[in-house]
């Protein structure tokens, strides 16, 4: 792709081995792949980054990525990998890092969890295309609803949204935020500490992209999309 500015845009898929619901979730078969692997994949074959870095405090998980030529791995800190660690802090420590062993400064971050495999190659070159327009600080992803919301506060339920109509076609959307993809300026990242900044653009995205997997059953519902998908 042809950036403008000559900005430099990074891509770090943040790793970590612990996980209370699936042990090693972030490599464990999908499929027949580790999971990491299908946003490795996805990152790489889009061709628009001019970095990917996988972070992570786990030997296998960095033993996986490294088998990919494009991937810099790096190993995270004890203190930037507990389960109360932000995951902005993991991003600026990579960045640093890449800074440090191959000269490449980021202007612009792409946050990709490893738990969405269904991630295209279109919404991470969108992403992009958001953070080279000078309205934008940041993007995030976003999937349409059209849920009647409410609240339940000791047994009463209220709407959140008064007088939405019960017929579902006749509701006006409403937009969820979706962890598949952050995009953001680094200079937000280290001043914020956040992925979203002051003047963040809105990616749709569709339901499967945002298909984000936590649990075991999670990894059986994947299992099938990508049957049906014949990946």
């Amino acid at each position: 792709m042809k950036k403008s500015k000559n900005l430099s845009i990074v891509g770090v898929i943040p790793a970590r081995g612990g996980s209370k619901e699936v042990p090693k979730k972030n490599i464990k078969k999908l499929n027949g792949k580790p999971l990491i692997c299908y946003t490795i994949e996805t990152a790489i074959n889009s061709d628009i980054l001019d970095k990917i870095v996988v972070t992570t405090d786990d030997k296998e998980i960095a033993e996986i990525a490294s088998a990919y030529k494009e991937i810099l791995v790096c190993i995270r800190p004890d203190e930037l990998s507990t389960d109360d660690s932000s995951t902005e802090s993991a991003l600026i420590h990579a960045c640093e890092y890449l800074a440090r062993v191959d000269n490449i400064n980021a202007d612009y971050v792409l946050t990709l969890e490893p738990t969405s495999p269904f991630r295209s190659i279109q919404t991470i070159k969108n992403a992009v295309n958001f953070l080279l327009d000078d309205s934008f600080d940041s993007v995030v992803s976003v999937t349409e609803v059209k849920s009647v919301l409410a609240k339940v506060k000791k047994n009463h339920f209220s709407h959140i949204f008064p007088n939405q109509p019960r017929r579902r076609q006749e509701r006006e959307g409403i937009y969820q935020e979706s962890s598949t993809i952050y995009g953001t300026a680094y200079q937000v990242l280290i001043d914020k500490k956040l992925v979203i900044g002051n003047a963040p653009a809105a990616l749709l995205i569709n339901k499967d992209e945002a298909f984000d997997i936590n649990d075991y059953f999670d990894f059986k519902i994947a299992d099938i999309m990508m049957q049906l998908k014949g990946k």
